[in-house]
């Protein structure tokens, strides 16, 4: 929540062909492939690029759409751009401050959950885990976990 997050050059050559591939050229991962698609352990996930918190698990639901879905992001680290690619109107995401292609957001979502389905590509993430938050400097995240429990 304090910290300033920008692309780490090390972080993008540390990227395997896939990951290079969605977040630095809006490549799209094949449905039903990326290890978090049925991922649902606590955690917050976070551009595998820049570190910037994008999503939390409290915020994710199984879709069915072969990518994961979140309802909304955990702040304001996404951005939105028309994306008019492959003969359709779409709004994309990327990080903003990594500037990573993260997937798109649809306007089906849960209603209860305001409406959107943000569909992201694996590739693009980095899970921590809630027990690994305060170790790796997102102890400010926490508190979105406690608040939770005591719904």
């Amino acid at each position: 929540m304090s910290r300033t997050y920008q692309k780490d050059p090390k972080a993008v050559q540390a990227l395997s062909e896939l990951e290079f591939n969605v977040t630095q050229k809006s490549a799209t991962e094949r449905p039903f492939t990326g290890k978090y698609d049925e991922h649902f352990e606590e955690g917050l996930y976070v551009d595998i690029v820049s570190g910037e918190p994008l999503f939390s698990s409290l915020d994710k639901f199984d879709s069915g759409c072969g990518w994961p879905a979140f309802s909304r992001p955990v702040e304001d680290n996404v951005r939105n751009v028309s994306d008019l690619s492959h003969g359709m109107v779409r709004t994309e995401v990327r990080s903003q401050h990594g500037d990573s292609h993260l997937g798109h957001v649809f306007p089906d979502g849960p209603q209860d959950k305001g409406g959107l389905r943000y569909c992201i590509n694996s590739a693009s993430l980095r899970f921590i885990p809630k027990a690994n938050l305060a170790a790796e400097g997102y102890g400010d995240y926490l508190s979105l976990f406690d608040a939770n429990a005591n719904k």
